[in-house]
């Protein structure tokens, strides 16, 4: 096996997908480079996810592996310090390094010569691997609060993605009448309701395009906001990141703008089928399709629908390999189910009061989430630089563990 970067975490190592290599050539030629268990391995390269100087320690049953440039292998005196202490103090102590000893300017670096260096303030032993046994524990506490968060996270992200599909699909009466929709993944809707083509259903629909990057006169003090995909996330577009001037949009007859309220999708690559209603008039790239003047269909409830479907748009009208595309022509082409126009603005205005409630209890979970790896970082800290004494608290614990289970305590 290989050892990469993304295999070394703060305190811990992490398999992720295995990447392995000839193990005749592993013999012959790279056995300078083998890791055992208990190896330190750190990390001479970060970037903004990955803190630089970040340290784990190599795990029992790995089998034969080695370590890819940028990934330290250190062999520890085990009679003077314990790997997993070492470990989680150079981790701890990464941002910091990261900051005085990196050098690069993209990804930052710490040559193996400086990492080799770096100071460990240590105790005896044996009270490291107490320091070691109480992070364990308590981290495994911590960890496990964190787990539930994410697990209601998740858990609200499909009670949100379940509000929208079935009021989208289903209205706000329980008791309506229903039919079949003719759409086999789509199932039954409202007997009342029409069947709308898109193309039908807007005034305007629309992509923009990119003008001449080389050419500043199209950007430079430009008053248009211009929509990218970037900036669709389901949400109001009330600002961008870059403007076109009002030459360009004279010059370039695809650069539209848009009135306020339009919808834009997204239609290319890992962007495709992001959505953002136009809080401002604004014009596109080539990489959006927006509709606009709806004629029977309201803007919002369209912006739910495509939301509760987005994945059977991507499966049933996207082309291409690893980056797929749909096109105006299919947008154009959609055929939506809907009730009038007064019902269409009912479930958008029951979808936002609800979907409101449940992106409430989304941050918090979030927050929570922040807090607790926040609460962790902390514990690490203060544990492997002496700010908290844990001597003692392991056995003490176990002690007291051992009374409850006979009914002494």
């Amino acid at each position: 096996m290989v050892v990469r970067l993304q295999n070394i975490r703060a305190g811990e190592f992490q398999l992720g997908e295995p990447v392995y290599l000839d193990e005749g050539y592993f013999d012959s030629e790279l056995r300078g480079h083998e890791v055992s268990p208990g190896d330190l391995l750190v990390a001479g390269l970060g970037d903004e996810n990955n803190l630089l100087g970040r340290a784990c320690v190599v795990p029992n049953g790995l089998g034969k592996a080695l370590v890819k440039a940028d990934c330290f292998r250190f062999r520890l005196d085990r009679s003077k310090v314990s790997p997993n202490f070492v470990a989680l103090q150079l981790s701890a102590g990464a941002r910091f390094d990261a900051g005085t000893l990196a050098t690069g300017t993209t990804r930052s670096r710490i040559p193996l010569g400086t990492m080799s260096r770096r100071v460990v303030n240590a105790p005896r032993v044996e009270e490291q691997e107490e320091i070691v046994a109480f992070l364990d524990r308590e981290t495994a506490k911590i960890d496990a609060l964190i787990a539930a968060q994410e697990k209601l996270i998740a858990l609200l992200a499909e009670k949100r993605q379940a509000t929208i599909s079935h009021a989208v699909t289903r209205g706000l009466d329980p008791d309506v009448p229903m039919k079949d929709s003719g759409v086999i993944w789509l199932g039954d809707v409202p007997a009342h309701w029409d069947s709308w083509k898109l193309r039908h259903a807007f005034g305007v629909i629309g992509s923009g395009t990119t003008p001449p990057s080389d050419e500043p006169m199209w950007y430079e003090e430009g008053t248009v906001p211009w929509v990218t995909t970037g900036e669709l996330r389901e949400s109001l577009i009330t600002q961008t990141t870059m403007s076109v001037t009002e030459a360009a949009c004279a010059k370039f007859s695809a650069l539209r703008v848009h009135p306020v309220g339009s919808l834009a999708v997204a239609m290319y690559g890992a962007t495709i089928g992001r959505l953002g209603i136009l809080g401002v008039p604004a014009t596109t790239n080539q990489a959006c399709c927006v509709l606009s003047a709806p004629t029977a269909l309201d803007i919002r409830f369209v912006f739910f629908w495509l939301q509760g479907f987005k994945q059977q748009l991507i499966d049933i009208h996207a082309t291409g390999g690893g980056q797929p595309n749909i096109n105006q022509e299919t947008i154009a082409s959609l055929r939506i189910p809907a009730p009038p126009v007064a019902e269409q603005v009912a479930i958008a205005n029951h979808l936002e009061r609800e979907l409101a409630k449940l992106q409430q209890m989304i941050e918090q979970a979030k927050r929570a989430t922040t807090l607790l790896r926040e609460r962790r970082s902390a514990l690490i800290t203060a544990a492997v630089t002496g700010q908290i004494d844990v001597r003692g608290l392991v056995a003490d614990t176990a002690s007291r563990a051992i009374a409850r289970e006979r009914g002494l305590g």
